[in-house]
């Protein structure tokens, strides 16, 4: 079984949740930010609406990392059909997708040119970040926080899904992912670990990361 993501020159970063503002992403924060060319890094809130988490974590970045964040004002669908938006993106090195509400995000990215700008960026070898939400509307499916029915997902990780904040002990998020139609494996992400997908198949588990196969159902562990 092998775990893959659509092809590109850059790294996409799925990070299980955890508060930054507690430290408790700093290890996951470490290894993306290592991928980070030079440039600002872009901060994408649609799942959540809000304009502080921004402001918290443009000062985690600078005090901790030394990076610029930009705000990406891209907070619901008309706002990912603007030009001046995807000119942001292409400027950025590196585009954090916050986490929040998974159907506010797919709605600002779903068949919308920002969809395709952050795809873009990944090709061009630019980072994509995902953090518990965010990090599971890239695969084929994602678990709607409005109606808690299973909907299509972004699509960028071929037959995978994710269950992000991830306790092993209790997997039947993950396994009820895996009954959508097109999922063949999915990966859990505990709060804190992460799990980076780079080009020509390269892969990097930061923490500890569970993976099931859809067709024999084991949970194996995969560590760094």
């Amino acid at each position: 079984m092998t775990i893959a993501r659509i092809p590109g020159q850059g790294w996409l970063a799925l990070l299980g949740g955890g508060e930054f503002t507690f430290g408790e992403t700093v290890d996951a924060d470490r290894a993306w930010m290592a991928k980070v060319p030079p440039g600002s890094i872009g901060f994408l809130p649609a799942a959540s609406g809000s304009t502080e988490y921004g402001d918290y974590l443009a000062s985690y970045l600078a005090e901790g990392f030394s990076r610029k964040l930009e705000v990406l004002p891209i907070y619901r669908r008309r706002d990912a059909r603007r030009g001046k938006n995807l000119e942001r993106i292409a400027h950025c090195a590196a585009v954090y997708v916050g986490g929040g509400v998974t159907d506010h995000l797919l709605e600002a990215l779903a068949e919308e040119p920002v969809g395709e700008a952050l795809a873009r960026k990944l090709a061009e070898g630019g980072v994509v970040v995902g953090i518990a939400a965010a990090a599971q509307v890239f695969g084929v499916a994602a678990r709607s926080l409005l109606t808690r029915e299973v909907v299509p997902g972004l699509g960028w990780l071929p037959g995978g899904v994710v269950e992000p904040n991830f306790d092993p002990g209790h997997d039947r998020r993950l396994r009820e992912l895996l009954v959508y139609r097109g999922a063949a494996w999915g990966v859990g992400i505990p709060a804190g670990a992460a799990l980076l997908l780079g080009p020509d198949g390269q892969r990097e588990v930061h923490g500890t990361v569970f993976l099931v196969d859809g067709e024999d159902g084991d949970l194996e562990m995969l560590e760094q």
